[in-house]
C-alpha cells in the first residue's frame, strides 16, 4: 500500500468560498480534493490530509501566528506519518498577502525549499526520500471579503506557475499547474468550489496513476 501526504492550506483543508468572516465551514471528506484522490486511487493508497487555513510556505505570520509557517510544521509532520511514498505540496496563496510583501519568485523559492526539506527528511520507504509533487495553486480571482488582505496579489498570482515550474525542474520533482485545470471562486477569490475540488483531485489522481512511486526524479 502506498502512502501519500497532502500538505497545504485552507484549500487542502476544505474551506468553501466565503462571503463572511466568522465560523469556518468545511467540505466533507469525499468532497475535498485529497478525498477525491483517495477515492480515485482506491484501497491501494492511504491519503493523509494536512491542510491548515492561512499556512504559508516558509513565513511566520506576524498576525495569525508562527504556527502558520509551513516549514516549521513540515518536519514533525513528515516524521509522524513516515514512511511516505509521496508528498503533495500545494502552498503559496497565503504568501500573496500584502503583509508579506513577497515577489512571485520569493514565494516559489519558499515552496522549493520545502521540496528540499522533504528530500532530505529520510521519511520515505526504508529511510529514503519521498517523491514530491509540487502543485502551483490557481491564480486569485475576483476579490471581495479578502480584497484588502490580498491587495495587489492577483497579478502576482498569475506569475507563480512559471517560477514554481522552474523550482520543481531544478529539484527533479514532479510539477502541476493547478491553474491549467481549475480557477479560484469569484465568491471570495481564493477558495475552491466543489467542482474545482473534484476536478483537481481527478487530475492529480490521473497523474499519480502513471507516477514512478518512491522515486524523487
Amino acid at each position: 500500500m502506498k502512502s501519500i501526504l497532502c500538505f497545504g492550506d485552507s484549500n487542502t483543508w476544505g474551506c468553501p468560498p466565503r462571503r463572511h468572516f466568522g465560523d469556518v465551514p468545511r467540505y466533507g471528506p469525499d468532497v475535498r480534493w485529497p478525498g477525491v484522490v483517495r477515492t480515485a486511487l482506491g484501497s491501494d493508497c492511504t491519503v493523509v490530509e494536512e491542510g491548515l487555513g492561512g499556512r504559508t510556505t516558509v513565513w511566520s505570520d506576524p498576525i495569525e501566528g508562527e504556527h502558520k509557517n509551513g516549514r516549521t510544521y513540515l518536519v514533525p509532520c513528515l516524521a509522524s506519518h513516515r514512511p511516505l511514498d509521496l508528498v503533495i505540496v500545494m502552498l503559496g496563496t497565503n504568501d500573496l498577502k500584502r503583509r508579506f510583501g513577497l515577489s512571485a519568485a520569493d514565494i516559489a523559492a519558499g515552496a522549493g525549499s520545502l521540496v528540499d526539506l522533504i528530500h532530505a527528511s529520510g521519511a520515505g520507504p526504508a529511510g529514503g526520500r519521498p517523491a514530491v509533487l509540487l502543485v502551483c495553486p490557481p491564480p486569485i480571482a475576483a476579490l471581495d471579503l479578502f480584497a484588502e488582505m490580498f491587495e495587489g496579489a492577483a497579478e502576482k498570482s498569475r506569475q507563480l506557475a512559471r517560477h514554481y515550474e522552474r523550482e520543481a525542474a531544478a529539484r527533479g520533482c514532479a510539477f502541476l499547474d493547478a491553474g491549467r485545470f481549475i480557477r479560484s471562486s469569484d465568491v471570495d477569490g481564493i477558495h475552491l468550489d466543489v467542482d474545482a475540488h473534484k476536478t483537481l483531485g481527478g487530475v492529480i489522481a490521473e497523474e499519480l496513476r502513471t507516477a514512478r512511486w518512491g522515486r524523487a526524479d
